[in-house]
Order: C-alpha cells, then structure tokens, then sequence
C-alpha cells in the first residue's frame, strides 16, 4: 500500500512539477525557493498517510502549496521584522567578516553572496548595491529607483532576508 501511494504521489508531482514552480515564481520571484518550495510540496505529500481520503489530488496539491506560500510569507515577515535596515551595519547583515580560522573559507562566502544577491529581484539587488557599495540615503536610492522611501526600506528588508536565510544554508 505505502509502495501505490509514493508512485501515486510521484507521478502527481511529476505532471504537475513545473507548474508549481510557475506557481511558486509568479508570488515570490526566486526561482532557487520556487524549486525548493515545489520540493517541499513534495515531500508533504509523501506524508498524507490516507490518499484515498483526498477527493481531488490537483486541488489538494495546490492548497499544499498555497499553505506553504502563506507559511513562507510569515517566516520573511517575522525575519525582516526583526531587521532595522536603518541601523543594520553591512558586514552583520551579510554574515560578517569571517575569522582568522575562516580566511580560507572567504572566497567560498564571497563567491555564495554574490550567487545570492544575483538571485534577488532587480530593484532589491539595486537597492542593497546603492544602499552598501553607495551608502546612498533612502531618499537618493527611491529618486534613483523611481519608488517611494517606504518601498526602498521593503526592498532593503527583503533583500536581507533573502541573503541570511541562502546564506544560511551555506554553513
């Protein structure tokens, strides 16, 4: 029975892969955590114990990945609320500079954070480089954008979310 389940649960996430991933890409606009998020929808279905019980497996799959969206949502709020992008010094939010120990380990970092910040949406990677490289005002980085302060603090805290939690799972 568990063997009809898997086979069941995989050839559903192997129609309906890649259109997760649209799904995921279109609402959040990485496509590194739209593939893991499409994963994660996987392996939650692997863990549905009464497969018979789901009326409409399509349906369920994107209510898995709605939740999912919705929990994810929470987990950059909770994190860039914790952020104050006003007072953040650059080399904190970007995991400091590394030890004597780690000097080796440096290029490796370097080269990780450039992938991650290449993985940000345009104007978040352009609002972290004019805030950082810059050091150019709110006010200077929405003038150049064409967004208001406010957008420019949301692209800040996003960006910074974004970078801690891919870097993250660099250690």
């Amino acid at each position: 029975m568990a063997e009809f389940r898997q086979a069941f649960i995989e050839k559903l996430f192997a129609r309906h892969r890649d259109a997760l991933q649209v799904f995921f890409y279109r609402r959040i606009r990485t496509k590194p955590d739209a593939a893991d998020l499409a994963q994660e929808v996987y392996l939650r279905m692997l863990r549905v114990t009464d497969i018979d019980a789901i009326r409409n497996p399509e349906g369920y799959l994107y209510t898995v990945a709605a939740n999912l969206l919705k929990e994810n949502a929470v987990a950059d709020q909770r994190q860039a609320g914790g952020v104050d992008v006003e007072t953040i010094d650059a080399l904190d939010a970007f995991g400091g500079s590394p030890s004597v120990e780690g000097s080796l380990d440096a290029s490796r970092r370097i080269e990780r954070l450039r992938e991650v910040l290449g993985q940000l949406p345009p104007k978040c990677r352009a609002a972290v480089l004019l805030q950082y490289r810059y050091e150019l005002s709110y006010q200077q980085i929405a003038d150049r954008l064409e967004v208001s302060p406010h957008m420019v603090k949301k692209y800040l805290a996003q960006a910074l979310s974004h970078c801690r939690r891919r870097m993250a799972r660099l250690e």
